[in-house]
């Protein structure tokens, strides 16, 4: 009696069960000797890879400004760095570049800012940095309390409020700048004033909500298995969290701090 199976009537028909050519003894060793498993194209990003580029993009951060400070870097050429150092961060944030030079580039530059701004601050007001240093790393170690505890979760009503309260603090911080061309302190949010004050600590806190943002995309970025490279743009949003939360907290302690 004939047999039904489709595969054992190709072998009838062409001599191989799935009815191809059968393989010459090349293609057989070139089988044999593929590997058993090719690994991913790229590997995920992993916690690991964050706290690496963040050390390295905060660090190239910290030792620009602390060279800026050295060699006592007149504010001038502070102010045209920080304006290179924006521009490389809008091109970083908006088109979510992972390119390290164009990361890095935006440490050197920022940093060079940061660190001749600090400079001028302790002149006036010794020991400030430090006491700012300090602040940054305590707001730090509660934001990343807040979010490993689920104090505060990150959902999208959050992120937008976030990004509307950013919105408005530029816009304030812009008409602030053009009023004082014409009235001294411009309209007083950024004067040792208690306006002064309530706007310095509304930055702050915008800070540490940025913080919390960053902390939350990172967690879901390696729950989503993004790659490697991502973890360069994870480590500057964190740089840019905590440096905004820095000069805030110095301007902040200015405040109270007696000028030599």
């Amino acid at each position: 009696m004939e047999s039904k199976n489709p595969i054992f009537s190709r072998q009838r028909k062409g001599g191989q069960a799935w009815g191809g050519p059968t393989p010459s003894p090349e293609q057989l060793q070139g089988m044999y000797d593929a590997p058993a498993y090719a690994p991913p194209a790229q590997r995920p990003m992993t916690i690991d890879d964050v706290v690496v580029r963040g050390f390295m993009t905060l660090g190239t951060l910290v030792v620009t400004g602390a060279a800026a400070w050295v060699l006592n870097v007149p504010l001038g050429i502070a102010v045209a760095c920080a304006l290179v150092g924006v521009v490389l961060a809008l091109i970083a944030s908006f088109k979510q570049s992972t390119n390290p030079a164009l990361i890095l580039g935006y440490a050197v530059f920022y940093g060079v800012f940061v660190g001749a701004l600090s400079h001028q601050y302790e002149m006036f007001y010794n020991g400030i940095v430090l006491q700012a240093v300090l602040g940054t790393a305590f707001a730090f170690g509660a934001v990343l309390a807040v979010h490993s505890l689920k104090i505060i979760r990150v959902t999208p009503k959050l992120v937008r409020f976030v990004s509307a309260a950013a919105i408005a603090a530029l816009a304030l911080m812009l008409v602030n700048l053009v009023v004082g061309f014409f009235n001294d302190g411009g309209i007083g949010i950024r004067t040792d004033s208690p306006l002064g004050w309530v706007f310095s600590i509304a930055m702050i806190l915008l800070g540490c909500f940025f913080l919390l943002l960053d902390f939350d995309s990172i967690e879901q970025a390696i729950r989503m298995g993004a790659p490697e490279k991502f973890a360069w743009q994870a480590a500057f949003g964190l740089t840019l969290s905590l440096v905004w939360i820095y000069l805030e907290v110095l301007r902040f302690v200015s405040y109270f701090t007696s000028s030599d």
